[in-house]
């Protein structure tokens, strides 16, 4: 995509009743892109976006992000092909490692996760690209290809939704893309960036996000959020920030989650969120973007997903 992108996320726990409602009317709020989740025990991301497609005319939507382990890469190349032939560059693919406790708990952890994600996304591009694919172990394919009655005529972008140096790496070596896990700072995605080290590269930054007419009550509404920040497979997002040491201190000493979050300080949080004022979070964004971030995606937070919705959208550039 030629210039920077604006996107939501469509929250993973909406009433199954309100999904397309919500996908409408981010369309019509103006948002650039529309992403849907995978975690494991909500819904499927692959049905989310097709859904979402067929009820939308011009938004983006993608994928972020589904685990390379659970789906045969063959089968996995026949669903996004059928998006990217129904919609036509209106799809982008996030394949990633997944979360080791989710697929520990399936029983689908690879043994040599990195080779297996950059085996999968190789054979994956072929597939979609027509080519006659043949590989082994982690990844076995026997001469296979699709059709060409389902090959697409627009091949989705692939994105690697990963957070570690070496996975990054792998991302600019092998991907269109990285999505960034929340939270992205521009620190972060600076920092992230020098690790994929490719020219042209997409990147995707998920932050949570609030916006109201103060910025007080915006990092209350934040808050929250946040709470599983600090984890931690979280570390690489926090290491380059300049409190990344207090932070961590005062981590260690918290017993739960939910503590830490309550004495986190409100400077903090406004690093580590879009949240505040709509010229406040404008600001922030365009920090995002000129470091080099391409999609700059808010995940809604508080009790009502559409009066979110709408106050986020009160960020979006105006003609």
């Amino acid at each position: 995509m030629s210039s920077p992108a604006h996107g939501v996320m469509l929250p993973r726990d909406l009433p199954a009743s309100s999904v397309l409602d919500f996908a409408r009317r981010a369309e019509a709020l103006g948002f650039d892109e529309l992403w849907v989740v995978e975690d494991l025990q909500f819904r499927g991301g692959i049905a989310q976006a097709g859904a979402v497609l067929a009820a939308t005319d011009r938004i983006r939507v993608g994928i972020g992000i589904l685990p390379a382990a659970v789906r045969n890469v063959a089968f996995t190349a026949m669903e996004i092909a059928t998006l990217a032939q129904l919609f036509p560059g209106r799809v982008d693919a996030g394949i990633g490692h997944g979360m080791p406790g989710f697929l520990t708990q399936v029983g689908a952890w690879p043994e040599k996760p990195l080779a297996f994600l950059q085996a999968y996304v190789r054979a994956l591009r072929g597939l979609l690209a027509g080519e006659t694919v043949d590989s082994d172990a982690p990844v076995v394919l026997k001469g296979l290809e699709l059709d060409p009655s389902a090959r697409p005529d627009i091949v989705p972008d692939l994105l690697l939704g990963v957070r570690g140096p070496r996975s990054l790496a792998a991302s600019g070596r092998v991907a269109d893309g990285t999505i960034l896990a929340e939270p992205t700072t521009p620190e972060y995605a600076a920092a992230a960036l020098q690790k994929i080290a490719t020219p042209g590269h997409r990147l995707v930054a998920y932050n949570v996000a609030f916006v109201a007419d103060d910025d007080a009550t915006a990092l209350a509404g934040v808050r929250p959020g946040l709470e599983w920040i600090g984890e931690p497979d979280w570390a690489p997002h926090i290491e380059p920030l300049d409190f990344a040491e207090e932070f961590f201190a005062l981590r260690a000493e918290c017993s739960d989650r939910l503590e830490f979050i309550e004495r986190m300080p409100d400077a903090w949080v406004a690093r580590l969120a879009l949240a505040g004022t709509p010229e406040a979070v404008r600001a922030r964004t365009a920090e995002l973007f000129a470091v080099g971030v391409t999609s700059s995606v808010m995940i809604p937070t508080g009790p009502d997903a559409f009066a979110a919705l709408e106050s986020l959208a009160r960020v979006l550039p105006r003609d």
